[in-house]
């Protein structure tokens, strides 16, 4: 399925004008980037929709670990993107997606949304790209916080959504920014970036741990 270019989101650095219909990403349709807009008009790696196929047919692709299957695969916030090198997708000051080369090729990191609790002491976490692991009940590990995965969805550490950690502002009038949690109330969290002097209240879906 395609979409007008002009209907787009934004956050996808391509040209306004050109061909009326672009790709539509699979899933996650206004917060993703699909792989032929990755490959072709972000990382410049291929011209064409034709070759960007024959990169998948060549399995030269993946993203998490895993082999790209169609040029409308999704790549979502902070996945590993592997083409002529890593790259993890993040968000620019200017609200406008990126891929920074990274070294990481075994892990990512995900924000925790929500929790279901389940059977046998188990718990169900659902995770900002779609993804889902089942850990123990006991683990505490609470919404809003943050995972590191390996790519076979093992945790290798969990960091915690609290005063004096790092976050970094997925959304709202600071996208793209990092700055240091000072204090937690409720569902704000203040934050103090480098450049200002004052704390910048933010609710805590605008951001991830990191």
């Amino acid at each position: 399925m395609y979409l007008k270019r002009s209907n787009s989101t934004t956050r996808i650095p391509i040209q306004r004008k050109g061909t009326k219909y672009v790709v539509l990403p699979s899933s996650h349709k206004s917060n993703s980037v699909p792989v032929l807009m990755a490959i072709r008009d972000m990382l410049k790696l291929a011209k064409t929709l034709k070759e960007v196929k024959t990169m998948i047919n060549s399995k030269l692709l993946k993203i998490n670990g895993k082999p790209v299957k169609s040029h409308k695969e999704s790549i979502k916030l902070f996945n590993i993107f592997e083409a002529d090198q890593p790259y993890i997708l993040k968000i620019l000051p200017t609200k406008r997606f990126t891929f920074e080369p990274t070294k990481s090729t075994n892990s990512r990191l995900c924000k925790i949304i929500n929790k279901k609790l389940l059977k046998n002491n188990t718990v169900q976490i659902n995770l900002h790209d779609g993804s889902n692991i089942i850990s123990s009940s006991k683990d505490k590990i609470s919404v809003n916080d943050s995972l590191n995965l390996s790519f076979d969805n093992k945790i290798l550490s969990h960091l915690p959504l609290e005063v004096g950690k790092n976050v970094f502002i997925i959304s709202g009038k600071y996208t793209g920014q990092e700055g240091k949690v000072s204090e937690i109330k409720d569902s704000n969290v203040s934050i103090k970036f480098k450049d200002k002097e004052d704390l910048v209240s933010l609710s805590k879906e605008h951001l991830v741990a990191i």
